[in-house]
C-alpha cells in the first residue's frame, strides 16, 4: 500500500489582490507552497507527493523541487479551472491501487503539524475516509448586513485539510460527481454525497489557510521568528 499526498496548488490570489498567486509568495526567502510540502516530505508515513498547478508557474515549482530536496515530489500535473479538476488530474496521474491511500492538503495550509499528518494518515487506514476539522468555538450567525437567525454550534464544525480516502473510493465519488455535473468545494463533499462514511479527525486552530492579507501577516511573523 501507497500514501499519496496531492497538492492543489492552482489558486490565483485574487481573495488578496495579488498579481502573484499566495502559494508563490517567499517568506524569508522561501515560497509558502514549500513550507507546506516540507511538512509532508518529513513525513515517514507519506511516500509520494504530487502537485497540480497552472503550467506558467511549473518552472517556478520544479526548480523549488531541486533547491528543497523534495525529494518524494513524483511529478507536477496541470491543474484544471476548478480544484475538483485539479485533483482529479492528480489523482488519475497517481495510478494508484484502490486500497492506496490518497490524502490532499491545501497548498496554502503551512502550519500543518506532522503529529497531525501522522494521526490522520492512521486514522485513514482504519475508516478509509476521514477529514480533519475543528469544532465551532464562536457564536454563529446567518445574515445578508442585518442579523436573520443564529445557528447552534452543537456538532459545527470548520473543515481543515487533509482529507484522505482510500484510492478507490476517491476516484469512484469523483466520477460519480462529474456524471451528474456536480462540483463540490472539497473532496469530503463528493465522497459524502457518493454515500462513503467520514470520519472527523480534530484538526488545530493553527492549521489555517493562509487567504487573507491577515493571515499572510500572521504567517510572516511566525517566519520571523
Amino acid at each position: 500500500m501507497k500514501r499519496f499526498v496531492i497538492i492543489p496548488s492552482g489558486g490565483s490570489g485574487k481573495r488578496l489582490n495579488a498579481s502573484l498567486p499566495k502559494q508563490y509568495i517567499k517568506f524569508n526567502g522561501k515560497e509558502l507552497f514549500v513550507y507546506t510540502i516540507e511538512k509532508f516530505q518529513n513525513s515517514s508515513l507519506a511516500d509520494i507527493i504530487i502537485i497540480a498547478a497552472q503550467p506558467e508557474y511549473f518552472g517556478l515549482i520544479n526548480d523549488c523541487i531541486k533547491k528543497y530536496k523534495l525529494s518524494k515530489v513524483l511529478k507536477v500535473v496541470e491543474g484544471g479551472k476548478e480544484r475538483q479538476d485539479s485533483v482529479y488530474n492528480a489523482l488519475l496521474s497517481c495510478n494508484a491501487e484502490e486500497n492506496d491511500i490518497v490524502a490532499v492538503h491545501d497548498a496554502a495550509r503551512p502550519l500543518i503539524s506532522s503529529n497531525l499528518i501522522d494521526e490522520a494518515l492512521k486514522q485513514a487506514e482504519i475508516f478509509d475516509s476521514i477529514i480533519v476539522a475543528i469544532k465551532a468555538k464562536d457564536t454563529l450567525l446567518k445574515g445578508d448586513n442585518f442579523v436573520e437567525s443564529y445557528i447552534e454550534r452543537e456538532g459545527i464544525y470548520y473543515v481543515q485539510t487533509p482529507q484522505i480516502f482510500r484510492a478507490g473510493i476517491l476516484l469512484n465519488s469523483m466520477k460519480k460527481a462529474y456524471s451528474e455535473n456536480f462540483y463540490g468545494t472539497d473532496e469530503s463533499m463528493l465522497v459524502k454525497k457518493a454515500g462513503y462514511k467520514i470520519k472527523i479527525v480534530e484538526g488545530s486552530s493553527l492549521n489555517i489557510k493562509v487567504t487573507t492579507q491577515s493571515d499572510l501577516d500572521f504567517f510572516s511573523a511566525l517566519c520571523s521568528q
